[in-house]
């Protein structure tokens, strides 16, 4: 019996062109680049993807989090996993809409959103970290951190984007508060676009604990590097289920 005729994954110098997905938002990035592997026909309709080992050293992710990152997807609608000798993880024949690939004016404003909000949420993580805070005020961020952590899918991302507001107004700038709610609030309506994935929550708690703790401890200089970290993670998600190929860029 010959082998299926499903189209094989394409040389390893043609998906070198996905990149390598940076330590600290491994997981996010993994997801971006394969999403964006899709889109540009690197690893079209019906194909399969190339063997575990290869894709996470291209990758630079390990076995693990390249298995996360595919059972995701597997969930979302954007692969199948087949079993046997001739089994592994093939793309769907045709791609979910929930995700699908907007046009230049919405990347324009996708980019604009992530823009905005990388400049005005570490500024806010930094001087919330300078900000001489009351017993209440750290009281009330760490409540505030404890109920996103709790929260279940449906109250996640309101909570999450409480908790982002909240940091910004221990800065004691109600224009600098109000630019990070204008900027959480679009970001928002980008994440209700595509879905919502375990293993980034569970980051995105990790990397809440790690900013809170920055800023009560007074490191302006971590809470910014951390918030950067954080936001970045996120921007991976929207670009790799919302654009096709590198919205950065405009290709």
């Amino acid at each position: 019996m010959g082998t299926p005729d499903k189209q094989q994954a394409p040389p390893s110098a043609s998906y070198r062109l996905l990149g390598v997905a940076r330590k600290g938002n491994a997981f996010e990035e993994t997801v971006e680049h394969l999403l964006r592997g899709f889109r540009l026909g690197l690893f079209p309709p019906g194909g399969r993807l190339p063997p575990e080992r290869e894709l996470a050293e291209e990758l630079g992710v390990s076995r693990a989090t390249l298995r996360d990152a595919l059972a995701e997807l597997q969930k979302a609608g954007y692969l199948t996993i087949q079993r046997g000798r001739y089994g592994g993880a093939m793309v769907a024949t045709e791609l979910p809409t929930r995700g699908a690939v907007l046009d230049s004016g919405d990347l324009e404003l996708v980019e604009d959103v992530l823009t905005f909000r990388a400049v005005v949420e570490p500024a806010a993580a930094a001087l919330a970290a300078r900000a001489a805070l009351t017993a209440a005020q750290r009281n009330g961020l760490l409540d505030t951190l404890r109920a996103v952590s709790a929260a279940g899918p449906g109250q996640y991302r309101p909570l999450d984007a409480r908790l982002h507001i909240a940091i910004a107004e221990l800065t004691a700038s109600p224009r600098l508060a109000a630019a990070v709610a204008e900027a959480r609030a679009a970001t928002s309506d980008l994440l209700d676009r595509i879905p919502f994935l375990a293993p980034n929550i569970e980051h995105s708690d990790v990397q809440h604990q790690a900013i809170i703790e920055a800023i009560l401890a007074g490191d302006p200089e971590q809470a910014r590097g951390l918030m950067a970290e954080h936001l970045e993670g996120t921007a991976a998600l929207l670009r790799g289920f919302l654009a096709s190929g590198d919205i950065r860029t405009g290709a």
